[in-house]
């Protein structure tokens, strides 16, 4: 992708992946709410903008030159918040753009009993949350089309990486093994969200995609696998229905599903972790679980 400019509404765990993937692309830019943030997206080779729902001059002047726009902002009640301050720009004021990519959930998809979805099944979101990125989608979908770009969807399991893991939250003893019998969750590494957004920008290619891992598996299996491999006991399995959570985090255990990822195989990208023993495997081999930044030997636990 070179001699691209690269524009990423959102520039967070995921976005951040997406630019150290692309070190090579050109230009990125990529905005966050919080200037404290700044300093974290240069590190990642991100020049920051501010975005606080409002288009800024400086926002306006890198759009007319972006080629590739990635968004990775959450909606709420009132709409998108980047179609709500941008889709005029985006419609009339981006001549070079070429391809949209839109970070969505495979939340959208609801309950399905533990059942298998793809790419053809239907949203039954749940959530208020679910429900609003299913309009986001469309909205976006609906941009592309009457601008004749390609859209690229691209619903997202539960996100992990160096940072944001299990090996993390048992050694700061935030782990738990919460057990509710049949459910199971997809997970998706990092690396392979940036992997399969670079795949899709580099061909222009729109459509939906789950991307997703090849193991739905139950919560408390990946807690007991990351203990194992740290050589530590693993906390005690709690029953869901006595577990202290919050209204958010026991609503995730209302969807149970088993999530496919035919489409974006089908278009060529191959997973570098397809479960999450593989990446778990690699990051404690390599020591870069806690942020991706090898320890000397006397500093690992």
């Amino acid at each position: 992708m070179s001699e691209k400019q690269i524009f990423i509404f959102g520039a967070g765990y995921s976005g951040k992946a997406f630019a150290r993937a692309n070190e090579d692309a050109g230009t990125i830019l990529g905005t966050t709410r919080a200037p404290e943030k700044f300093e974290a997206l240069r590190q990642a080779g991100i020049a920051p903008l501010l975005f606080d729902d409002a288009l800024t001059p400086e926002i306006g002047d890198a759009l007319e030159k972006t080629t590739h726009l990635v968004v990775s902002v959450a909606p709420a009640e009132a709409g998108d918040p980047v179609l709500n301050a941008a889709r005029g720009t985006i419609a009339a004021k981006m001549p070079a753009l070429e391809w949209i990519g839109y970070l969505s959930t495979v939340g959208v998809y609801g309950d399905h009993g533990g059942g298998w979805v793809d790419e053809t099944s239907e949203c039954r979101p749940v959530s208020k949350r679910s429900a609003m990125r299913v309009a986001a989608e469309q909205d976006w979908l609906k941009l592309g089309w009457e601008i004749g770009r390609p859209v690229a969807l691209l619903r997202l399991s539960g996100i992990y990486g160096p940072g944001r893991n299990a090996l993390v939250n048992l050694e700061n003893g935030t782990a738990r093994r919460l057990v509710k019998p049949d459910q199971v969750f997809n997970r998706i590494h990092c690396d392979d969200i940036a992997g399969a957004l670079l795949h899709l920008a580099r061909v222009n290619r729109g459509g939906i995609f789950n991307v997703t891992d090849d193991l739905p598996a139950p919560p408390q299996d990946v807690v007991a696998y990351a203990a194992g491999l740290m050589g530590v006991t693993p906390p005690p399995e709690i029953p869901f229905e006595t577990a202290q959570l919050s209204p958010m985090a026991r609503s995730f255990y209302g969807e149970n599903k088993r999530v496919a990822n035919t489409a974006i195989k089908a278009a060529g990208y191959r997973f570098r972790f397809p479960d999450y023993r593989s990446a778990f495997d690699r990051m404690w081999a390599d020591d870069t679980w806690r942020d991706g930044e090898p320890r000397s030997p006397m500093k690992r636990s």
